[in-house]
């Protein structure tokens, strides 16, 4: 399956797993390298130091390529920037902010950049900015969403119009078939997010894994437009949000509901009542928490099965 993202990785499969907090940590991104993938580790949830552990543990778990998800609005990015290159990182993913920040100097130390965007807008200044390939994320992806609302199946095909450079797909994909049609709609790659949380080797909570092989369609909703739109379960704390929309709050009172830490209450510590549980509209097609061996396997073999039935 040699294509332009599996030669820029130098991966066997054009498979990426996404760097979520509290979920992808060095055991996930290296069991998703080692199965012929691209894991990657979530940066977002890291301080700095701890950051830079879980790059020497990826290290030493695997010998194929990973990389790290950086949110650049997170604090601290200046410091966790000179982690990656004093670590020897060769893969970086940026999200949340101006791709034009960090790349010149992430392509000054020989890192090869991906910048993930949810609209064609952000594709074209990611590609002027100068990344190597593009992430867009459809409005089914789990966790912080873009303001546009466009669908995976309907912002793909548009930005591929639009670039040069690689495209990954993003968003409402967690099996064959459904990497086969984002390929076909003019993916090179597609990026799972979901489907690795409910794996093994995710770093998040069993109570967190075992709630999102529960959910079904309808159970997940994007809420906190007004901060930072953020896809999740419906739960108590859903609840009591939606509860507050009522009266019509102020940002202030929004983020005092939201408070600190919620995710990792959630995703990490295992509340599910009270955190912020994160996931993709996709998590009605997980039904079982598997190896990520097994589920890079199932994946391939669908998606040829799937592609040889159609010739």
């Amino acid at each position: 399956m040699t294509n332009r993202i599996t030669e820029l990785f130098n991966i066997k499969f054009p498979i990426i797993q996404g760097g979520m907090i509290w979920n992808s940590g060095w055991k996930l991104a290296s069991a998703v390298s080692n199965a012929g993938g691209l894991g990657l580790i979530g940066a977002g949830s890291m301080y700095p130091d701890v950051l830079k552990e879980h790059i020497q543990k990826c290290k030493n778990a695997t010998n194929k390529s990973f990389g790290v998800n950086i949110p650049m609005l997170y604090p601290n990015v200046e410091e966790i920037m000179q982690i990656i290159v004093d670590e020897g990182v060769k893969i970086v993913f940026t999200s949340a902010g101006n791709p034009k920040t960090w790349t010149p100097f992430l392509k000054k130390n020989g890192i090869i950049v991906v910048h993930v965007v949810s609209s064609v807008k952000f594709a074209i200044k990611s590609e002027l900015a100068g990344v190597d390939a593009v992430v867009a994320e459809g409005f089914e992806a789990g966790g912080h969403n873009g303001r546009e609302e466009t669908t995976t199946f309907t912002l793909i095909p548009m930005v591929k119009e639009k670039l040069q450079i690689p495209l990954i797909a993003a968003g409402g994909i967690a099996t064959g078939r459904s990497m086969l049609a984002a390929m076909i709609l003019g993916a090179d790659a597609v990026q799972m997010g979901s489907r690795f949380v409910a794996s093994n080797e995710a770093s998040s909570h069993i109570n967190f894994k075992k709630k999102v092989i529960e959910t079904q369609d309808g159970d997940t909703h994007v809420t906190l437009k007004e901060l930072a739109p953020v896809r999740l379960i419906k739960n108590k704390f859903y609840t009591e949000l939606q509860d507050l929309y009522q009266q019509n709050p102020t940002i202030e009172e929004l983020k005092e509901k939201l408070g600190r830490a919620r995710a990792k209450k959630g995703m990490f510590e295992g509340d599910i009542e009270n955190g912020e549980l994160e996931i993709g509209q996709v998590a009605g097609l997980i039904y079982e928490i598997k190896p990520v061996s097994e589920i890079v396997k199932e994946i391939i073999t669908e998606f040829k099965e799937i592609k040889a039935s159609l010739c």
